[in-house]
């Protein structure tokens, strides 16, 4: 019995040990990761603090992907103005429906909006929480905006995070930012029951939502995700 108790707190200290040696990482591609110390992104870079001190910024069009505080950012491609850019979104879940998010307070700088169109990539996700975690793969298609306004000219730094749903191999990511329109509570209603149709009773408790917030898109993703695999 001392054995197996000295056996289990050695492997409680290990695991404490573990965790908080823990650090962030760069993926450039599959297998080939730098681990630091995150400095922050504007989603369009990432500063990473290397173990020598020095620090180097990471293009988004030249990474797969960056794990900050355990949670994966994934480098996506989209069209603009006839040009090929990449920005960082952060993966919130990830299964049969894969939910990102960008912006919000893990933005040092908030990229300015543009009407933005998605090209067909495909972006790994080292789970919801760093190493150890689950791989999720998407397949990304266009965006849509969803109606929302691109001549908001608020301060970068006051603007919330934006949230985009896709469906791998289904065709286009979409922006399902909630407010509280009425015109925007219907398009997230059947994009949700577009992306859900497969699924009978999920979609009716849609049907019957007034109002969604993130909680209740993420609660209604995860519930998905949890039995459509």
């Amino acid at each position: 019995m001392k054995v197996i108790k000295y056996l289990s707190t050695l492997v409680l200290f290990s695991l404490i040990a573990i965790a908080a040696s823990a650090q962030d990482a760069v993926v450039i591609d599959t297998g080939n990761f730098v681990r630091g110390t995150i400095q922050g992104t504007d989603y369009l870079t990432v500063g990473l603090k290397k173990d020598d001190g020095t620090i180097e910024k990471y293009n988004a069009k030249d990474i797969k992907e960056f794990l900050w505080n355990g949670e994966t950012f994934v480098s996506k491609p989209f069209v603009t103005n006839k040009r090929t850019d990449y920005r960082f979104f952060k993966l919130v879940e990830t299964g049969a429906l894969n939910l990102y998010s960008m912006g919000g307070s893990t933005s040092a700088q908030q990229p300015k909006r543009s009407r933005v169109r998605f090209s067909p990539s495909i972006g790994l996700g080292i789970g919801t929480g760093g190493y150890g975690g689950g791989v999720g793969v998407g397949v990304g298609g266009g965006v849509s905006f969803g109606g929302r306004r691109d001549d908001d000219d608020r301060p970068r730094r006051e603007r919330r995070a934006l949230y985009y749903i896709e469906k791998p191999g289904t065709g286009e990511m979409l922006e399902i930012t909630p407010d509280n329109s009425d015109t925007n509570t219907q398009y997230i209603k059947n994009t949700l029951i577009e992306k859900m149709s497969d699924d009978k009773d999920l979609t009716e408790r849609i049907k019957g939502y007034e109002r969604f917030d993130v909680k209740s898109i993420v609660s209604l993703v995860k519930n998905y995700n949890s039995v459509h695999q």
